[in-house]
């Protein structure tokens, strides 16, 4: 039994938020929905404690666990720290919303748990099997999440569409394992890596397999072409989910991804590089030019989101340490702005409910000055201009695209981004310089307010100070991967 016990250490922080998990579901159960506000603080609480284990492990080396199937690194801590911010953050918005909707259910915060808990499954997985358990975990669970509002027909929409198409991609997904294992005859990526380094040219089922494997992938992370669910379960959505959605789910699947790539198909760099460098292409087009026409601000938020995604995976097209490391600062920096973005949709309330509309901002300067300028730094950020933090998130992928020789691939992104600043600057123009639309509410209290300044900060000048520890730690993550 005691040497069974070390084997467990890897793997504590997704105990600890499973058992607890469970432990607030009986909680939950017993109470009924009146303990929501107790549930939601005991998640955060949970997700404080898995971190704060996890942060332990930071001077530990390599560790794997479960048979090879379970793997804790530099690059695992780096990864699992933003899920868990993401998730946490998320949490502590919702509060106020979920309760003026009457979906105020106390199986929420427990979901939002054991999505968790797959994402940092899949971020440690270190083989197939385990990817794919983890996938699915996180997946159920956010099928429910977009249908939570049961009584609005968007929202069930959102998770009827959400649930049909992720049925297709898990296929997809599994049809490619079941084309690898056939023809390797494993699915540990370790034991993979060395299987395709052996062989003079990869067999043709073995690519085919890691194709449907990525597009199965590409699904997860709303990468065109498989993006089609994104801006209907973005707008359906209640708007703190579709928050969570943009945050936690999102940088997950592309650290699945990279660890995929790199620690199973290394050997296969020049195959699989073809197909992130199409899909990379066609999500900077897509989230540009498709985002121009939107009015619904979460619409456009989910064009945004597609386009994003876009610029992360520049980073994985380069197929280097650099480029890990690029892909890596660019969700940290993008994580913040996306909290940032969605906190400042919570706030636009109005006495008839919630308003979504681009042209509800009007004005905004002139009712609520500080959140005016709290909304107008996020958005000079996500669209990247120099000294704000945006800016180094597209700068670090586009030089390690260029670095590996993919200089066409960084000119389109930058031409996209520049194509996206319109939308942008157009909501910084209706909030500045229209005629005042009737002031919001006093928004959805202190802790958005606090959200949306926050990220504010760390997007605004003041990142030019941040920017070289969040490098240094990226490098020690990218590092790790690269063995």
């Amino acid at each position: 039994m005691t040497g069974h016990l070390p084997s467990l250490v890897p793997v504590l922080p997704e105990i600890i938020l499973a058992v607890g998990a469970m432990v607030l579901l009986l909680l939950g159960v017993f109470q009924g929905d009146k303990s929501y506000t107790q549930v939601t603080n005991l998640s955060v609480a949970l997700l404080a404690v898995a971190a704060f284990v996890m942060f332990g492990e930071v001077g530990s080396s390599r560790q794997i666990t479960f048979g090879g199937m379970f793997i804790t690194d530099a690059f695992a801590l780096f990864a699992k720290t933003l899920v868990l911010i993401g998730s946490g953050v998320a949490l502590l918005m919702s509060g106020r919303y979920m309760r003026d909707h009457n979906i105020n259910k106390f199986e929420y915060p427990i979901l939002v748990l054991l999505s968790t808990v797959g994402m940092m499954i899949m971020i440690s997985a270190s083989n197939l099997m385990s990817l794919y358990v983890g996938l699915e975990l996180q997946s159920l669970s956010l099928y429910v999440l977009a249908a939570m509002n049961r009584d609005r027909i968007r929202s069930t929409e959102a998770g009827l569409k959400y649930f049909v198409l992720g049925a297709l991609s898990s296929g997809m997904l599994l049809y490619g394992i079941s084309l690898i294992y056939g023809f390797s005859g494993t699915t540990d990526f370790a034991t993979l890596a060395a299987t395709l380094k052996g062989m003079h040219e990869p067999a043709m089922g073995v690519t085919v397999g890691m194709v449907f494997l990525m597009a199965g992938l590409s699904f997860k992370v709303s990468a065109v072409p498989f993006h089609m669910w994104t801006p209907d379960v973005y707008e359906g959505s209640p708007t703190p989910v579709t928050a969570f959605f943009a945050a936690a789910p999102k940088v997950a699947a592309l650290a699945l991804f990279v660890r995929a790539m790199f620690s199973a198909f290394h050997g296969m760099t020049a195959e699989w590089q073809q197909v992130v460098i199409f899909i990379s292409i066609a999500s900077m087009l897509v989230g540009a030019f498709i985002a121009l026409v939107q009015t619904n601000i979460k619409r456009l938020m989910a064009y945004s989101s597609i386009g994003h995604v876009g610029f992360a995976l520049v980073g994985l097209a380069a197929g280097t340490e650099a480029g890990i490391q690029a892909l890596l600062v660019y969700i940290a920096i993008y994580l913040t702005m996306t909290l940032g973005a969605f906190g400042a949709i919570l706030t636009m309330r109005r006495s008839e409910g919630m308003v979504e509309d681009i042209s509800d901002l009007s004005g905004l300067s002139q009712t609520n000055l500080p959140m005016a300028i709290g909304i107008a730094t996020l958005m000079f950020s996500l669209a990247g201009i120099p000294l704000l933090a945006g800016f180094f998130g597209k700068w670090y992928v586009f030089k390690a695209a260029v670095d590996a020789g993919l200089v066409p691939l960084a000119v389109i992104g930058l031409v996209t981004s520049v194509v996206s600043c319109y939308y942008y600057l157009r909501i910084i123009k209706i909030m500045f310089f229209d005629e005042p639309a009737p002031a919001f509410e006093g928004g959805q209290g202190r802790t958005v307010g606090l959200v949306v300044g926050v990220a504010a900060v760390l997007n605004s000048p003041v990142s030019f100070l941040l920017i070289s520890p969040l490098v240094a730690a990226a490098a020690w993550a990218a590092g790790s991967l690269i063995l």
